[in-house]
């Protein structure tokens, strides 16, 4: 059995613990300023002792493929060789950074908010196949507006190879590693899909495969432009399992097409898999959870609501579903638990298990006790950091996280906002702790330093 302080080698980095700090949006952008804004939300979580810090979703093609605002591209080197400062600056801090390299595909910003549809009239969505009669629907009543350009087999390639140019950027700049998004509905699980993906290429899953075939030859061939372009650079990824989809969806992964999705994943040269149970659509399987009243109603955020939904009538609708959404996805500590355990017993690389983890003994359970086994090999929270963003001194010192899984944080994301703690409650006890000394690392490593000090020395 293993502990939540003890060491972990992912794909040959040494990793000084079993803490992550799961992708989550930084909402850093690519413009000035950047990379000091990334400096600012990811050191203090690096300085707190987090073994392994991953950078959020960041987009490898030049146009498209942005699925919320202000996230930040790594197709330009230029740019990526800057963030040299973020990767020595949370080495310096005791911390090892992988980035996740993403493509939004049919959930980019165009086909969904209106502000940013209305900038960029003539961009299109890469689209595995043709969008599915549901989101279609959705089109055609104007919740969305798809402007699809399905993918030719060539530029499948040509894709699979922005990845591995992107990673080799992201290896010549200091991260330690890669990490795809594999879920969250991001092109690598529309191709994976049985949804989405009905394609007749290689790309596609024959009538005599399993679910999944087509999107593993996608993840194969993303793996051998990585190995290309950044050699043995550790490679993790995200791997779906459809179980959340709503009823009238027929085609999607089950739970043992995700189990045997992540072996066969492991078996073509992944270093590290992350099983995740997901919807096929965008929804609140993401972000389990309470309902954000508070951010719904805050009067500030509403001018942004309207902007990005397309009017306030338009808002007001997108409030409800998601209202209607949070009745079915309450929090449950480690709800990936059983589909990461079953994937444990198949593969031999680590397995790294998140979602609404808060709880110290949560990560010692699903790093396996007494009572069942093993779940993972590290455990990771994201939301949780917008709260506290050094709260691996707590952490790793026994405690749990303050986050109340409210929400709060990440609906007014839509609107362009920062991804910031927003319940009083909470902020108030972050404070009280902070006056304490609470968030000063206790492993005697030399890192304590406060938040104000954690761009000194770049």
């Amino acid at each position: 059995m293993a502990a939540l302080t003890d060491p972990v080698d992912v794909g040959g980095v040494a990793v000084p613990n079993r803490l992550y700090r799961a992708p989550v949006l930084e909402c850093a952008g690519t413009g000035e300023g950047a990379v000091d804004a990334l400096i600012d939300e990811l050191a203090p979580t690096a300085a707190s002792g987090v073994g392994l810090v991953f950078q959020g979703a960041s987009v490898v093609t030049a146009e498209s493929g942005c699925a919320a605002p202000n996230m930040t591209r790594v197709h330009d080197p230029e740019f990526v060789a800057e963030l040299e400062r973020l990767t020595g600056t949370v080495h310096d801090r005791g911390g090892r950074i992988f980035v996740q390299l993403a493509q939004g595909g049919l959930r980019s910003l165009e086909a969904w908010h209106a502000g940013h549809r209305e900038r960029n009239p003539e961009v299109e969505q890469l689209a595995v196949s043709r969008p599915p009669w549901q989101l279609r629907l959705l089109d055609r009543v104007g919740l969305v507006d798809f402007s699809p350009r399905v993918l030719s087999t060539d530029e499948v390639y040509d894709l699979a190879e922005q990845f591995g140019r992107a990673a080799g950027y992201a290896a010549n700049a200091g991260y330690d590693g890669i990490h795809l998004s594999g879920a969250n509905m991001g092109i690598v699980q529309q191709f994976c899909s049985p949804l989405y993906n009905r394609r007749d290429d290689e790309f596609g899953t024959g009538a005599d495969e399993p679910p999944g075939s087509g999107g593993l030859r996608f993840l194969e061939a993303v793996h051998d432009a990585v190995r290309e372009h950044a050699g043995d650079v550790p490679l993790v990824t995200k791997v779906p399992a459809e179980t959340a989809a709503p009823s009238f969806v027929r085609r999607h992964l089950s739970f043992e097409d995700g189990v045997r999705l992540a072996t066969r994943t492991a078996e073509a040269g992944y270093d590290a898999v992350v099983p995740v149970d997901v919807s096929t659509f965008w929804d609140m399987s993401v972000i389990r959870g309470k309902f954000p009243e508070r951010a719904w109603s805050a009067a500030e955020l509403q001018s942004g609501y309207a902007a990005a939904f397309g009017g306030p009538v338009r808002a007001r609708a997108v409030r409800l579903l998601n209202r209607v959404q949070a009745r079915g996805f309450d929090r449950e500590p480690g709800w990936n638990a059983d589909l990461c355990r079953a994937v444990r017993r198949r593969v031999d690389v680590p397995v790294l298990c998140e979602g609404g983890i808060r709880e110290r003994a949560t990560c010692e359970r699903l790093l396996g006790d007494d009572a069942s086994p093993a779940a993972a090999d590290l455990v990771g929270m994201a939301r949780p950091f917008y709260a506290e963003p050094r709260l691996g001194a707590r952490l790793l010192a026994g405690e749990d996280a303050l986050c109340a899984s409210c929400n709060n944080c990440t609906v007014p994301q839509a609107a362009g906002e920062p991804g910031r703690c927003r319940t009083p409650s909470v902020v108030r006890e972050r404070a009280t702790l902070e006056r304490a000394g609470a968030y000063e690392r206790r492993d005697g490593s030399g890192h304590e330093g406060t938040v104000a000090d954690e761009r000194e020395g770049e």
